[in-house]
């Protein structure tokens, strides 16, 4: 029980760590990307870089994401202070919700579309082979 205690407070603050490298990495270099989206990025290369496993964080992402609804109440909570701009925007914030989640769903389709089709030819040419 204690040795898994102490491996979540160890995970956590790696990623906590790779969290903040990704805040002082776009600070640094005056990104208009947040540090926090720096973060995923450079926690994403490692992962893909074969430098960190998915192991090395399995208890903490596991009890992070058992939790996830809960570290978005505060932000609900927030954005009910702002009721009187989404009902004053209310059209335009419906028709942006309504066009991003098209966009997404033809880049998704095109994408996989994309990659099928490769495949198909992929697979052509190594059966003539």
């Amino acid at each position: 029980m204690l040795w898994k205690l102490l491996l979540f407070v160890f995970q956590t603050g790696c990623l906590w760590v790779i969290y903040w490298l990704g805040n002082q990495i776009s600070a640094y270099f005056e990104l208009p990307i947040p540090g926090n989206v720096m973060g995923m990025v450079l926690l994403f290369g490692l992962l893909c870089s074969g430098l960190v496993k998915v192991e090395h964080f399995a208890v903490a992402s596991g009890f992070l994401l058992k939790h996830i609804s809960f570290f978005f109440i505060p932000i609900a909570v927030g954005l009910m202070n702002w009721a009187a701009l989404f009902y004053q925007h209310s059209l335009w914030l419906t028709l942006a919700i309504i066009v991003s989640a098209i966009a997404a769903l033809y880049a998704v389709a095109f994408v996989v579309e994309a990659v099928s089709r490769r495949k198909d030819q992929w697979n052509k040419s190594a059966s003539q082979s």
